[in-house]
């Protein structure tokens, strides 16, 4: 069986990490930290924004593909997963700026309402009441 929004999404994903890990390896370079971090400096803040993405999404992606193979998923399924990799994307930039700027506080919202929101679609599909 083919997920297509799953494995789009999962494209996506990966292509988000590795735009998250490229920033961080320029930084490391621009700032000359070979290993750790910078005390929480620039350089903490994208490999916090790094590992919040790789934590969250994993989360995500199982969700997809849960609600993709119980056939209930199309076509809002696609819009979520779109949603969220944008929030991804913001969140990301937004990670950057010092204190909570608005990219960041946009992507975290998107994050936490697509796992809230996922998570109950789950159930319910588990529960038969969808």
């Amino acid at each position: 069986m083919i997920l297509p929004i799953t494995l789009t999404s999962a494209a996506a994903a990966a292509i988000i990490n590795l735009w998250l890990s490229v920033r961080v390896g320029q930084l490391r370079g621009s700032l000359k930290v070979l290993h750790g971090d910078d005390s929480g400096g620039p350089l903490t803040r994208r490999m916090r924004a790094q590992m919040n993405f790789v934590e969250n999404t994993a989360f995500v992606l199982v969700l997809i593909a849960a609600i993709e193979l119980s056939g209930r998923g199309q076509p809002w399924l696609a819009y979520v997963a779109g949603a969220y990799m944008l929030g991804r994307v913001a969140h990301g930039m937004g990670m950057d700026g010092e204190g909570p700027t608005k990219p960041r506080m946009i992507g975290t919202l998107i994050t936490m309402l697509t796992q809230l929101g996922l998570a109950v679609v789950a159930a319910l599909i588990a529960m038969r009441v969808m």
